[in-house]
This record gives structure tokens, C-alpha cells and sequence, in this order.
């Protein structure tokens, strides 16, 4: 970061050093030596001085980490603090399946012929994996450590997140889904009465009608929602821009809010409440952690930063392909794995989108956890499959194509 921001200052101003130039007649090559070497050293203090300043202020300013950190990628799970989330005494076991990996070999998307390894291998994934009834049919990584170790899923953490509030619906936690969040975050009113007509339904949706800009970085709604130190204040921020239910729009201060619904009405943290109900329930094998904004706010990243095992990311889509069911026990109500998998609204996109889950058209019934940079979670209910991939994203085409096709071969008869 400071030698990109040394070049990029130098650039500025060796543009206006060549601008001056050329209006004055500046003549002399010691009097342009000089000045270039004056502005050089001035780029290279200026850019010292904001490195310095940021990396003292990463704690509590979302500038300074957008400054540090830059685009979000798969090490953020080394940068931000974390809440362990630990796994139960029973697992879901996950033996391979018998007979071999199946041919993954096909045709691509872009219209070559590749083996799925060499697609993989070629586009910065770091683990893998397929399940077939409860065995796991293929499985590729990186690495040899990185089908064993925890990977951060971005998006794919509202799928988690919309998990739990089927289940606290359940038990009563949260009372309906047509509450307005200020039953749970009243302090709203007093910005903005019309936060009255906004619902858990609506937020869970994607359609609450709270403003959202994605452009503009450091300062756009997408870098402080995920860069915020304090994501309980930036949550608390967010502007109505439009009546609720009216549009479909992607909005990270949905689940801010509704993550802070479910922390007010239990009165734990909700990686707490994910250990107690899901995580352990659902027969995971690793302990996992849930990403927060900073030590001093602790609140998770509710829209991002759940961190698990390939293999554990399985079993979840595993749970869901089973209707919430795992171990004899219904971890998640089965009302809510149909209701919050089946679309809602159509998107721009070439997925439906449900609560916080995404339904492949192309093959009505299928639906996906999907996160930034091509994580996944891909399940196919009717033939038993479930499809994890993770890692960064690279001169890949469209990966939901690419998984509907493994989860074609391999669900086949």
C-alpha cells in the first residue's frame, strides 16, 4: 500500500511538474532534475505520513483501514479479531464416497474443454469439495493445510445468519418476521419515524428501502459497512431512502440491523447463539469464529466473516439440503429452510434470491450461499449434492454455471 501510494502521488504530481512545463517554458535540465527529485521526496513523506497515521488508527477509523487494507480478499480473516464458535462432541461424519472421483472433465462455460482440477488450479482456489449422500464425492485444494483450515465467506454469512433467525423465530427469541425492527432497536424512531414500516421480513429480503451506495470508495456504504470499527453505530446510521418492500436491493445495513435484533433479544452475542443452536446441533467438526469490527465494539461482521472448514461449510449445506434435519434432530425448522430458500424477488442477477439464500434458475429448487470473490455454498436438495468452493477469484467465468454442471455429473444416475 505505500509504494502504490508513493507511485500514485509521484504520478500526480510529476502530471503537474509536465503541465507547468509546458505553460512557463521551463527550461534547464538541473532545474527539472531538481524539481522532480523535490517532488518525488514530497510524495514519498506525504504517503509515509497517511501509512503511518493509518496503521496507528486501524483500530478505530474505517479511512485508515480502507487506506491499509484496501479491496477486501481472503486474508481479512488474519486482520480482523474473532469470536470462536466451537463445534460440539458429535460430528457429521463425511467418509469418502466409494468407487473414485467421478469425471469432471467438460465443457467449460467459455466453450474449452478442461478438467475441473485445471479449471480450479487456474483461478485461485484454495479448497473444493462435493458431497453425495453424505460422502464426500471430490475433493481438491491448493494446498495440502487447506482442506483443514478455517477460509472467511464473505456473503455467505447471511446464509448462516438467516439460519439463525428461522431458528430464534422458532423458539420465540424473535417474535414475527413482520415486526418492525425498531420492536427490537428502538432508538431508530427517534431518527427516523418510518423506520416503524420496516420489517425483519423486509430486511431479510432485501427490500427494506434503506439507502445503500456501493461507488465512492473509502466512504461508500459498502466500505464502511465492512471496514466500520464500530458496526453497532454504523448500523444505527443507516437513512430510509424509499417506502420497505417496494424494490429489490442488495443492502449490507440489512443484516447489520437484524444481527443486532437477534444480540438485543437474546442477550448474547450472536456467535454465541450460533454455537448453542446451530453449530453444535448441526454436527460440525472444527470449531469456527465469526469475525468482529474491532476489539473495543465486538460486534460481528454480520454481513461477512464467518470462518469455517471446508468441510464444515458442507455440513451446513448438507443441513439444508435435508430441510434443517441432521442427527435425528431438526436443527432448523423445516417451514423456514423452504420459506427462506424460495425466491422472493427477482435480481439483476441470474439467481432469485430468497432470505439471504439464492436460487439457481436454471434448475428450479437448487439454492446457494454465495459470498465476494467466489465463495460458495451450492446445494441440490433433490439429488443429495452440495458443491463448497472457496478461495480468491481469477480469470474465472461465472462460477454458478461451473457448479450447476459438477452438480449435474455428480447427482446424475
Amino acid at each position: 500500500m505505500l509504494t502504490a501510494a508513493v507511485l500514485l502521488g509521484a504520478a500526480v504530481a510529476l502530471g503537474l511538474l509536465a503541465a507547468l512545463t509546458a505553460v512557463r517554458g521551463l527550461r534547464g535540465r538541473r532545474r527539472l532534475v531538481r524539481a522532480v527529485a523535490a517532488v518525488l521526496a514530497l510524495a514519498v513523506v506525504s504517503a509515509t505520513v497517511v501509512y503511518g497515521w493509518a496503521a496507528i488508527a486501524v483500530d478505530r477509523s474505517t479511512l485508515a483501514r480502507t487506506v491499509l487494507w484496501g479491496s477486501a480478499d481472503t486474508g481479512d480473516i488474519e486482520r480482523f479479531e474473532e469470536r470462536p464458535i466451537r463445534a460440539g462432541a458429535q460430528a457429521l461424519r463425511l467418509p469418502r464416497c466409494q468407487g473414485g472421483d467421478p469425471d469432471l472433465s467438460g465443457d467449460r462455460v467459455d466453450g474449452r474443454r478442461s478438467s475441473l482440477a485445471a479449471v480450479l488450479e487456474g483461478s485461485d482456489t484454495e479448497a473444493f469439495l462435493v458431497l453425495r449422500d453424505r460422502c464426500v464425492a471430490y475433493r481438491w485444494s491448493a494446498s495440502p493445510g487447506d482442506l483443514a483450515r478455517r477460509h472467511t465467506s464473505f456473503s455467505v454469512a447471511k446464509s448462516f445468519l438467516s439460519a439463525l433467525v428461522g431458528i430464534a423465530l422458532a423458539r420465540g427469541d424473535l417474535g414475527d418476521l413482520d415486526d418492525p425492527i425498531t420492536t427490537y432497536l428502538p432508538e431508530l424512531v427517534d431518527r427516523d419515524r418510518r423506520f416503524e414500516r420496516v420489517t425483519l421480513r423486509h430486511l431479510v429480503s432485501m427490500r427494506s428501502g434503506l439507502r445503500y451506495e456501493e461507488a465512492g470508495l473509502p466512504w461508500s456504504d459498502d466500505a464502511v459497512t465492512y471496514y466500520s470499527p464500530d458496526l453497532r453505530e454504523t448500523a444505527l446510521s443507516a437513512e430510509v431512502a424509499e417506502p420497505p418492500g417496494e424494490r429489490w436491493h442488495y443492502n449490507n445495513y440489512n443484516p447489520l440491523l437484524v444481527g443486532m435484533a437477534l444480540e438485543r433479544a437474546t442477550g448474547m452475542p450472536v456467535s454465541d447463539y450460533m454455537q448453542r443452536h446451530l453449530w453444535k446441533p448441526m454436527g460440525a467438526s472444527s470449531a469456527a469464529s465469526w469475525s468482529v469490527d474491532s476489539p473495543a465494539s465486538g460486534l460481528e461482521k454480520l454481513e461477512s466473516g464467518v470462518n469455517a472448514t471446508p468441510l464444515d461449510f458442507a455440513r451446513f449445506g448438507y443441513l439444508f439440503a435435508h430441510e434443517g434435519e441432521v442427527l435425528g434432530e431438526q436443527v432448523v425448522p423445516a417451514d423456514w429452510v423452504r420459506t427462506s430458500t424460495r425466491p422472493r424477488s427477482e435480481t439483476p442477477l441470474p439467481e432469485d434470491f430468497g432470505y439471504w439464500w439464492w436460487q439457481d434458475r436454471a434448475r428450479p429448487g437448487r439454492f446457494l450461499a454465495r459470498g465476494n470473490l467466489g465463495q460458495f455454498v451450492y446445494v441440490d436438495p433433490r439429488s443429495d449434492v452440495v458443491v463448497v468452493r472457496l478461495g480468491q477469484d481469477f480469470g474465472t467465468p461465472d462460477w454458478v454455471p461451473l457448479l450447476r454442471h459438477v452438480a449435474d455429473a455428480v447427482g446424475s444416475p
